[in-house]
């Protein structure tokens, strides 16, 4: 596709969305649980750099990010009760 086709595109969106606007709930709330999620896999990340030592390590994917980061502290404890006591 040729640069001034792009461009053009590029403009014409970015006029829609000035004058119909963009609808702000739904992308903040995405936002938010976008940042919770990475704020869940930094949870386990720390988890599994300090857990080793104990034999602690609980992969990190979306799911376990997911639970760790809207549920905070008390998901991160019952990851680590289900990694300990059912899969164990």
């Amino acid at each position: 596709m040729e640069p001034l086709v792009v461009i053009s595109i590029l403009g014409g969106m970015i006029l829609l969305l000035l004058f119909i606007g963009a609808p702000i709930k739904p992308v903040r709330f995405i936002g938010q649980g976008l940042v919770k999620i990475m704020i869940g896999a930094l949870l386990l990340f720390f988890l599994n750099a300090f857990g080793t030592t104990m034999g602690l390590n609980i992969p990190i994917n979306l799911v376990t990010s997911t639970i760790s980061g809207f549920l905070g502290i008390p998901g991160l404890a019952a990851l680590i009760v289900i990694e300990t006591f059912i899969l164990a």
